[in-house]
């Protein structure tokens, strides 16, 4: 049955159009994904893969299991699925900072202060979790943390390369090594401060200028 609309260019619109219909599907879809690549985020960074229970997974996101595999083939592509929504949510919150700074020096201390404010989240630390279970396993999860973690690695790298043209990072090391140091300090601060917020992000930042050569460095707010 058609019902007449004259605000529709004088076309006879159906009740319930199947595009709004589609529409309210897509919504729903999304907001289901979303909620349980979440609760897997919080899963792993608590439990790893191996301990994994996809139907408590299913269960705190709201809703069943039958839901989950819906959306997901499986643990792996579930898990899969996680590193990569984690890391577009560490673009959001973390890469727009950087990407606003105009030298490579403040660039890498927002880099570091934002990371250390970011993994206050408990979904964060899947990227460790994983690293940690995966070490030294040819396994997809493995693999694909690799190629996800390198993209970072590059960033680090070509910021500390652009901050030694300027003469605003000390010659030292290659820039590659020096960009494995400078995650690996403000990583291993975070962990082991785990939220202790303020501190968490001050001693990330003189870990990681620590390793860039820079000494210290100034935090309004935070002495």
């Amino acid at each position: 049955m058609h019902v007449w609309n004259p605000e529709v260019g004088g076309r006879p619109a159906a009740a319930g159009s199947a595009s709004s219909r589609r529409s309210t599907q897509a919504d729903r879809s999304a907001r289901s994904r979303n909620a349980l690549l979440e609760s897997a985020a919080r899963g792993l960074s608590r439990y790893g893969y191996a301990n994994l229970n996809l139907e408590r997974v299913a269960s705190e996101a709201g809703y069943t299991r039958g839901a989950l595999y819906h959306q997901f083939k499986d643990k792996e592509d579930l898990a899969l699925a996680v590193i990569d929504w984690v890391d577009e949510t560490w673009r959001e919150e973390v890469g727009g900072a950087i990407d606003q700074q105009p030298d490579p020096v403040l660039a890498l201390i927002a880099l570091a202060r934002g990371h250390a404010v970011f993994c206050r989240r408990d979904v964060a630390r899947v990227a460790v979790a994983l690293r940690l279970e995966f070490g030294g396993q040819d396994h997809p999860v493995a693999r694909h943390l690799e190629r996800v973690s390198e993209g970072l690695l590059k960033r680090c790298t070509r910021l500390i390369r652009a901050g030694r043209r300027m003469g605003t990072i000390p010659a030292g090391p290659p820039a590659r090594a020096v960009a494995l140091a400078y995650i690996g300090a403000m990583e291993g601060t975070v962990i082991q401060l785990a939220g202790q917020a303020p501190h968490d992000e001050l001693l990330a930042v003189r870990a990681a200028a620590g390793v860039l050569g820079l000494g210290r460095v100034p935090m309004p707010g935070c002495d």
